[in-house]
């Protein structure tokens, strides 16, 4: 028990020293631009005390129970040699992660909207989370064999871009940013200790060459098929469903408040959970017919993820969603574009350095590189990429430029660093791509290109608002590519140098 407590306390103020750059980035902000200290004050530092109780929390229950379940799972599926049934597992928890992920739920939705009734949700949600569970059947199949990560990634781009110019502009954006969306705190840590244990248990398999990469085709199969399937619904006029009536209808009831809103909050976290712990339970006891080990620390650990991820949303919603929102509605009102611009680059950096999954899958690199990689290192370089990467596309929304455009060009330069890059890197760079939006980044950045497109003359919310987010999954590749080349060069010139 002590060494729990000990275990937290540490992860506790590992967590407050990853918030610092969010308070200091509001902070200066208030006090240097804004000259005036925001309105509830003492609730946002609260929220942001209680976001630090819930990331510790969420760290410990992923070492007592994701982070074992998936590996040991892995090795046991790989000693059974049944390539078919580790692609099964794989789809499963695939499909189980995606299918009740809340952010896919309000990308559907918003889809349906967009769509006067064109596009259904739930077949949107279906769609999307049958493509991600068969992308993971396809990295499980690429671990096993051995095949290199960047030709799969490769081909996964070229059709991203080739879709797009088939896709109603209406969806294009929406399309991108639900590859970012799929990847949330929870199923990141699975799925990447799914890959590592599954190659920890092949001969011949690296678990950090091999290991990683399963989180990066996730990211990019729902930007495929939600394309496609918005190709496929404005191909017929057909009847228009009046969506737009239908949701300004809904608006109108009273949204849940008080104890009510924790507690359907609460339930909200163990509905997210509670597919892939059942897709769990019946692989270990139906199809291996093997118990758990340690099935009481599992459980624990699992409840220690949920409270986690609820304190987490709680102090979210007190402390940084208030805050950022306020910031950038004042921003946009600024005679000069230059303080939005830093805006966007300082609050890029600092809520992905407060990001829970790009924390635990930098853990999970540190230890699968034996020391050839620092995962704050690592954390440091994706903060850097998101940041370049918000900022480049706030200018899209500023500058009303081509989406896809900006896409194309940034893939582009993801490949041709592959090329280039060390061949240890290549999988978890495109990983990181994939963790580097999650809880923290994706309301604020979300809010901001809705909140630019809507006041700046002669841009639309649906083709411009949109689509911020796949620049917080290209730009961390670039970043941590261009690193490890750079080290690699100066490795090689000392080893030269006489």
């Amino acid at each position: 028990m002590a060494e729990q407590l000990r275990d937290f306390a540490h992860a506790f103020l590992h967590a407050l020293r990853n918030l610092l750059p969010i308070i200091l980035v509001v902070v200066a902000f208030q006090a240097l631009l804004f000259r005036e200290w925001p309105d509830g004050g003492l609730s946002i530092a609260i929220g942001l005390l209680i976001v630090a109780i819930g990331v510790a929390l969420f760290l410990q229950g992923l070492e007592l129970s994701i982070f074992p379940v998936g590996k040991r799972l892995a090795n046991q599926f790989a000693r059974r040699g049944s390539m078919p049934l580790l692609m099964a597992f794989g789809f499963a928890i695939g499909f189980s992660a995606v299918v009740a992920e809340p952010a896919l739920i309000a990308v559907a939705e918003q889809a349906y909207e967009i769509s006067e009734g064109r596009i259904d949700a739930l077949t949107l949600r279906l769609i999307v989370a049958t493509s991600v569970g068969l992308v993971m059947a396809l990295g499980v199949f690429r671990v096993i064999l051995g095949h290199p990560i960047h030709w799969y990634m490769i081909v996964g781009y070229i059709l991203v871009v080739a879709v797009t110019f088939f896709a109603p502009e209406e969806i294009v954006g929406l399309a991108y940013d639900s590859g970012t969306v799929t990847t949330n705190v929870v199923t990141v840590p699975l799925i990447a200790a799914l890959g590592i244990g599954l190659a920890s248990s092949i001969r011949g398999r690296n678990p950090l060459i091999d290991g990683f990469g399963l989180v990066a085709m996730v990211v990019v199969a729902p930007m495929i098929s939600v394309q496609l399937y918005g190709i496929l619904a404005y191909a017929d006029p057909g009847d228009i469903a009046n969506g737009a009536a239908l949701v300004a209808a809904g608006s109108d009831t009273e949204p849940p408040s008080g104890p009510l809103v924790m507690v359907l909050d609460l339930f909200g976290m163990l509905r997210d959970v509670l597919p892939i712990i059942l897709v769990i339970l019946f692989f270990q006891y139906t199809v291996l017919r093997r118990p758990l080990a340690s099935p009481v620390k599992v459980s624990v650990g699992f409840a220690l993820v949920i409270i986690g991820l609820y304190a987490f949303v709680v102090g979210l919603k007190l402390g940084l969603f208030p805050i950022g929102q306020r910031m950038a509605e004042q921003l946009i009102t600024f005679d000069t574009w230059l303080w939005v611009y830093l805006f966007a680059f300082t609050i890029g950096f600092a809520t992905t350095m407060a990001e829970p999954a790009l924390i635990a899958v930098g853990q999970q690199a540190e230890e699968a590189a034996a020391g050839k990689i620092q995962g704050n290192a690592i954390r440091l370089l994706v903060a850097v990429g998101v940041a370049i990467g918000i900022t480049i596309g706030v200018h899209r929304i500023i500058g009303g430029h081509s989406l896809p455009l900006y896409v194309a060009l940034g893939y582009g330069a993801v490949v041709m660093l592959t090329c280039l890059a060390p061949r240890y890197i290549r999988a978890l760079a495109y990983d990181l791509g994939g963790v580097s939006a999650s809880a923290v980044t994706v309301p604020l950045v979300t809010a901001l290109g809705i909140g630019l497109a809507s006041q700046i003359e002669g841009r639309s919310v649906l083709i411009d608002g949109f689509g911020l987010l796949v620049f917080t999954s290209i730009f961390p590749i670039v970043t941590v590519m261009s690193y490890a080349i750079l080290m690699d060069r100066v490795a090689h010139w000392r080893e030269k140098r006489p």
